[in-house]
C-alpha cells in the first residue's frame, strides 16, 4: 500500500498529484507504513466538499487566500470544488497557480509590492488586479503597468478597520477611511475595476464583524464621491476548534448579504478570501511520541514544523491516539503538553491535549484542523524538515457548521 511521499520543507513539491481512486484510511496508513516522520494525511474529498459549499453561498466572487496552503494536492481539490480565482501576495505563488491552472484569475493582493514583481505579474502572468493602501504604491503599480493602461486594469484600496479575529490583520496594512478615501479617488481614473477590501482578522466568531466593516467601506466610498465596482469582504471565515464552534457559514453569508442590501451595495461586485474555511478540515497531521515524561510527550513534530499555531498562539487542536496494531488504549484520558523535535525549548505547545493516559514511546497522535498554515509554515531548522504526504477518505476530527465537511 505504499501511497507515501516524501516532502522536504525547504524544497516544496510543485508538481501536480492526481489522487487515487480508492482512499485508505490513516490507520491502516500508520499500520502498514510505520512512518516515524511527521505523515501529513490529506484530505481531497473534504476539501473538494467545501469548496463547493463556500461557492456556492457566497454572494459573490471566491478567492482562495493561498498563502494558507499552497500545496498543489489541496489547490486541485479546490479547483475541482470550483475555485478559480487565488489570492496571491508574492510572486512564486503567481507562478505556482499560473502552472497549474493556465486559465484561473490571479488577484495581487499584498499591499507592497517589489517593482519588478508587479511588472512581471502583469506582463508575463496576465494579473491585472492589484491591492494598494498608499499613495505610493498607487504610483508604482501605475509605473510598472503603463499609467494609460485603464481598458483592464484593477485597483484594490485595502481598508483598515476593527480587528475581529484571532489574529489581527489591520495592524501591518490598510489606509485609514479618510486616507481610503482619497486613494479611491485618486485611482478612480486608472482602474476599469476601482475596489474597496478590507480584513476583519483570522477566525473572526462575530459575524456581525463583516457587517460592520462593511458600513464603515460604505462611509469611505461616499466620501471618495467615485463609483466602485469591487468590495472585498477578505477572509476570516472560521472553522471548529477544541471547545470553539463558530456560528453557522450560513450566518456570516446572511451578514454579509444583509448588509450589502441595506448599504446599497447590490450593484457592487463582491470578493472573499477565504482560507482556513476551505482547507483547515482538509488536513491532519500524523506525528510519533518518542519519549513521555509525566505528563509531556515528546513528538516528531513542533513549532518549527506543522504546529506553529499551537505553541505561541496557544490553539487547540482536536487530537486521538493511534496505536500500532489497532492495540487498546486506556479509556481514561488526561491532559498532556508536547514538546516539539528541535533543541529549542520554545518549541513546546501547552495545550492541554486530551489523550489515553497510557499514552506511550511509539504511539502515534493524529492531530487535526492542521490544513490551514500547518505545512504552509514549516521549516528546516535543526533539521527536521522532512514530512510524508498520503491522500485519505477520513472524516475530519471536528466538523464545521455548515461546511459540508
Amino acid at each position: 500500500m505504499n501511497m507515501l511521499m516524501t516532502k522536504l520543507a525547504v524544497s516544496p513539491v510543485r508538481r501536480r498529484f492526481d489522487a487515487p481512486p480508492l482512499l485508505p484510511q490513516i490507520d491502516d496508513v500508520a499500520t502498514a507504513e510505520q512512518p516515524d516522520e511527521p505523515l501529513h494525511c490529506l484530505r481531497p474529498n473534504v476539501i473538494n466538499s467545501t469548496a463547493r459549499t463556500f461557492v456556492a453561498g457566497f454572494p459573490g466572487s471566491v478567492l482562495y487566500a493561498l498563502k494558507c496552503n499552497p500545496e498543489p494536492r489541496v489547490m486541485s481539490a479546490l479547483w475541482a470544488g470550483g475555485i478559480r480565482r487565488f489570492d496571491c501576495a508574492s510572486p512564486a505563488e503567481i507562478a505556482l497557480v499560473r502552472q497549474m491552472f493556465p486559465d484561473a484569475s490571479i488577484h495581487y493582493m499584498h499591499p507592497v509590492k517589489a517593482r519588478g514583481a508587479i511588472r512581471a505579474a502583469w506582463a508575463h502572468q496576465g494579473v491585472r488586479d492589484f491591492v494598494l493602501d498608499s499613495q505610493q504604491e498607487l504610483a508604482k503599480i501605475l509605473d510598472e503597468t503603463g499609467s494609460g493602461a485603464t481598458d483592464d486594469r484593477g485597483l484594490i484600496v485595502r481598508l483598515a478597520v476593527r480587528n475581529g479575529g484571532a489574529y489581527d490583520l489591520s495592524g501591518k496594512f490598510g489606509a485609514a477611511p479618510d486616507a481610503a478615501a482619497r486613494l479611491l479617488a485618486a485611482a478612480r481614473p486608472h482602474a476599469a475595476r476601482l475596489g474597496l477590501s478590507f480584513h476583519v482578522g483570522s477566525q473572526c466568531l462575530d459575524p456581525g464583524a463583516y457587517a460592520e466593516a462593511m458600513a464603515r467601506a460604505a462611509e469611505v466610498i461616499a466620501a471618495a464621491g467615485v463609483p466602485v465596482e469591487v468590495l472585498d469582504v477578505g477572509g476570516g471565515f472560521p472553522v471548529s476548534y477544541p471547545e470553539v464552534t463558530p456560528a453557522p457559514l450560513a450566518a456570516y453569508m446572511v451578514a454579509i448579504a444583509d448588509a450589502r442590501a441595506k448599504l446599497g451595495f447590490a450593484d457592487v461586485t463582491l470578493w472573499a478570501e477565504p482560507g482556513r474555511a476551505l482547507v483547515a478540515a482538509g488536513t491532519s497531521v500524523v506525528v510519533q511520541i518518542q519519549h513521555r515524561r509525566g505528563d509531556a510527550l515528546y513528538i516528531n513534530d513542533g513549532v518549527y514544523g506543522s504546529l506553529s499555531d499551537a505553541g505561541g498562539p496557544g490553539f487547540r487542536f482536536p487530537v486521538r491516539l493511534i496505536r500500532a496494531g489497532r492495540a487498546p488504549v486506556a479509556a481514561a484520558t488526561m491532559a498532556f503538553r508536547l514538546f516539539g523535535p528541535t533543541c529549542d525549548s520554545a518549541d513546546r505547545m501547552d495545550g492541554p491535549f486530551m489523550l489515553p493516559a497510557d499514552a506511550r514511546e511509539g504511539d502515534w497522535i493524529e492531530i487535526g484542523q492542521l490544513g490551514a498554515y500547518g505545512a504552509a509554515l514549516r521549516t528546516a531548522f535543526n533539521g527536521f524538515d522532512r514530512a510524508r504526504l498520503t491522500d485519505v477518505c477520513d472524516a475530519p476530527l471536528l466538523a464545521t457548521p455548515g461546511h459540508a465537511d
